[in-house]
């Protein structure tokens, strides 16, 4: 890869690691020197730091201090207005582990948005940046590691403006451990109370875009949708859904039905946790412009109390498909409310359907599976499939904006003052005039009024004593009353109920004929006489579903809205669709109709659109294996001088068939070793080193060590022989030293220093050289020695493949 597109922060990493100057000591470059993989020097680079900082944050959604192995987990790295960063670094390592090996780092990182992130080439298990620019945030998900691994340790660093932020504690680092085997299945939850004061008010928007253009694979033409949109806002003891949970009954209906009506009514179950239901309609089709469809919305209010917020929406049709938020926090460290949360959502399973595709038969998962993120290696059928698996494409955005703030607040950030809605009517302290030395529990809610009309009745509530430390001091009573009248009869009208709206009607108790169906609604703020609420909650009518209806009849959802008319101009056609919600009791064929067409007229036709054929079948991949493309044509039909043809008609996508064989790799042979014995009949070797394994069905390795015969002079029988061999072989080193001698005298002797030790290898991999030398130590003056020089040996080493 060339250096222009290396990630930022491997560059500015390079730059500055060789630099002592740049904040980096000597132990810290020898220790980095020794170690063989990248991800060491990237945990020991220390650049510039500064004390006290918190402009960037690394956060795991909903706050977890213990993790759930094999979990998934979304992971944000933010930096606070009006700080940014350019390049970044993510990493997971166990914790007290140094990032030497690669059994150093726990569980592993999922891209969400490859344009924004990528694994960093020089070590793999690291997230990085894709392109080098100003951003204030990325999102990673992050799978937990399995059981018995310990406490993890989050760590990231910052590059900004040729600076390398790396805080070892702090904003920049997360532990989180793993949870007990005795709590298991409890939910994890922000561990941070809210300390905001008053309330505030948020406007959630919903973005999707999810279309034929963004995902063309397999997409459902005709009834792709977004369900009705339903969550709330609560309290951390109460969560709607969570990656690495169990869909509750109401999720199922949501995730596979598209019906909010069972979980709202787990919502309002939850009463004292809730706030505020969040709904919106469902979007039939998935995707129009703006311009023609508004974005759907919701308005919703937090409290310190009840300061998270969740929902979801299916994608429809799909198996049990979903998109939403989970546990997302609007309140801040700081005291105040969160201005403005904009997050881009990929899809999830449910865990309650195994279907693979948008429209797959029902196939209930049993058991039931924990939710998760899907991901683009699931299924080769899956629509989200990418054999290389690269990151899923978003399929929609959520903006969630406060747009009102109420009651007194203890942290007012001057950012938007307009926003900020004072009370009118501020509460009274009540006055306690309880002595100290009286100990009591609280006091229980207000009884009901004990006049249901406009007639005065009274109200009573209750307190028990628990301590008594001066027996001189009485303790005052442990009943309070009150008086009250019916509902509707108050002067100042304190016994006004506040009603939600009506939820929407449920499904009609039989498949066909006369059935009845039923709609509630629920109190969501109560007399502030403490009277009970005697408006209704529940309406029940009767309803027809197929009215002459037979064994043979079906049960049909309402129809959707009307497609957009298949002609830009002139005269065309619309569609819209329903599905079967239920197939006729006898085991026969549906009849009723689930497509409607009827004319549409455009404006007049200035040109003729384009005629195209069906697409082509794929072609074969273009290559006999490992990675390559294939392609798919349609021909334009109509002439393309009578119209404006634009539509593209050729498309290429990634093929993957299996991996090439790799032929075993030599190097070349040895010399011949000396023959073993000196005299007589022996052998001598030569050897070569592999220097690439066979893979994947490649040519074996040959022989890498040959023998063959050598034969020395005879050798020698016999004692008295054996004795002279000796004696001639002494007399002949004497002669040898004697002229050795002689010759040093008339030629001085040629001195050399022992051997130096082998250099290091020139390469990590890929076969490299080493050297050593053998300098002169005395060299002689004669002209006529010139025999006495430096030696130098060269040999191979780290032959192994990269």
């Amino acid at each position: 890869m060339g250096a222009h597109l290396q990630p930022l922060a491997l560059r500015l990493l390079a730059l500055t690691f060789p630099l002592v100057a740049k904040g980096f000591s000597d132990e810290t470059l020898e220790k980095a020197a020794k170690s063989e993989g990248y991800c060491s020097r990237i945990l020991r680079a220390q650049g510039t730091r500064r004390e006290g900082y918190n402009e960037f944050s690394l956060r795991v959604e909903g706050d977890p201090e213990f993790y759930k192995p094999g979990n998934s987990y979304r992971v944000t790295l933010s930096a606070a207005t009006p700080a940014y960063f350019r390049g970044f670094t993510l990493i997971a390592l166990k914790e007290g582990k140094e990032g030497d090996k690669e059994d150093d780092h726990a569980g592993s990182f999922q891209i969400i948005d490859e344009e924004e992130t990528q694994f960093m080439s020089n070590c793999p298990v690291a997230v990085t940046e894709s392109t080098p620019r100003r951003r204030t945030r990325i999102q990673v998900f992050w799978t937990a590691p399995p059981a018995g691994t310990g406490c993890v340790i989050l760590k990231a660093s910052i590059v900004q403006k040729r600076i390398i932020y790396f805080q070892d504690e702090g904003s920049l680092t997360k532990r989180i451990c793993e949870q007990d085997s005795a709590s298991e299945g409890v939910t994890d939850r922000p561990i941070l109370d809210c300390c905001a004061c008053g309330t505030a008010k948020y406007r959630l928007t919903f973005y999707g875009n999810w279309s034929e253009k963004t995902h063309p694979k397999d997409f459902p033409r005709r009834t792709n949708h977004w369900s009705a949109i339903i969550g709330s806002s609560h309290s951390k003891n109460y969560i709607l859904w969570e990656y690495g949970g169990y869909a509750s009954e109401g999720v199922k209906q949501v995730a596979e039905l598209g019906s909010p009506v069972k979980m709202e009514e787990e919502i309002r179950q939850q009463s004292d946790e809730v706030l505020t239901v969040i709904k919106a309609k469902a979007q039939w089709p998935a995707w129009q412009p703006l311009n023609v469809r508004a974005a759907p919305s919701a308005e919703f209010s937090v409290d310190r109390h009840r300061h998270l917020m969740s929902f979801l929406t299916m994608l429809g049709p799909s198996p049990d498909w979903n998109v939403g938020l989970s546990a997302e926090d609007l309140c801040t460290k700081d005291c105040g409310w969160v201005q403005k949360v904009v997050q881009d959502l990929i899809p999830w399973d449910a865990g309650t359907d195994s279907g693979i595709s948008y429209e797959s038969p029902n196939k209930p998962t049993v058991p039931q599976e924990k939710i998760r993120p899907l991901t683009s290696l699931d299924h080769p059928q899956s629509p989200f499939y990418d054999p290389e698996g690269g990151s899923i494409k978003l399929v929609a955005r959520v903006v969630i904006e406060r747009i009102a703030r109420k009651g007194e607040q203890c942290n007012i950030v001057p950012d938007n003052i307009d926003d900020i809605v004072a009370d009118l009517a501020p509460e009274e302290k009540e006055e306690d005039d309880t002595p100290e030395t009286c100990i009591y529990s609280n006091w229980s809610p207000w009884s009901a009024c004990s006049s249901s009309t406009c007639e005065k009745g009274k109200r009573m509530r209750q307190r028990m004593l628990k301590a008594q430390l001066d027996l001189s001091v009485p303790c005052p009573d442990t009943q309070d009353f009150q008086p009250c009248m019916g509902p509707g009869c108050s002067d100042e009208d304190g016994s006004t109920c506040m009603m939600s709206d009506w939820i929407t009607w449920s499904p009609c108790s039989v498949s066909c004929g006369m059935g009845t169906r039923s709609r509630e609604r629920y109190v969501k703020q109560f007399p502030e006489d403490g009277s009970m609420c005697k408006v209704p909650t529940e309406e029940t009518e009767k309803c027809i579903v197929n009215e002459e209806c037979s064994p043979s009849s079906c049960l049909v959802t309402e129809w959707g809205e009307w497609d957009e008319c298949s002609a830009s101009c002139g005269t065309g056609m619309k569609r819209r669709h329903r599905m079967i919600k239920m197939t006729p009791a006898d085991g026969s064929m549906c009849k009723a109709e689930t497509t409607e067409a009827e004319k549409c007229m455009m404006p007049e036709c200035h040109t003729i659109p384009c005629l195209l054929s069906p697409w082509s079948e794929w072609s074969d991949c273009s290559v006999t294996c490992g990675k390559g493309m294939r392609t798919r044509q349609r021909m334009l039909k109509s002439a393309a001088e009578l119209g404006d043809c634009n539509e593209e008609l050729e498309q290429a996508e990634k093929c993957m068939l299996p991996e090439c064989p790799i032929d075993c790799e030599l190097t070349e042979w040895s010399q011949w070793s000396e023959c073993n014995t000196s005299c007589g009949k022996g052998h001598m070797i030569r050897t070569r080193m592999i220097k690439i394994e066979p893979q994947f069905g490649g040519t074996a390795c040959p022989e890498t060590v040959q023998r063959t015969k050598c034969r020395v002079r005879k050798c020698l029988r016999g004692p008295g022989m054996e004795k002279r061999r000796w004696k001639e072989a002494r007399e002949k080193r004497r002669s040898e030293q004697a002229k050795k001698n002689i010759d040093s005298e008339q030629y001085p002797v040629c001195r050399l220093k022992p051997w130096t030790a082998w250099t290091e290898c020139s390469t990590l991999c890929g076969g490299g050289i080493q050297e050593r030398y053998m300098m002169v130590k005395k060299r002689s003056k004669s002209t006529q020695f010139t025999s006495c020089k430096d030696k130098k040996e060269l040999r191979a080493c780290n032959v192994h493949p990269c």
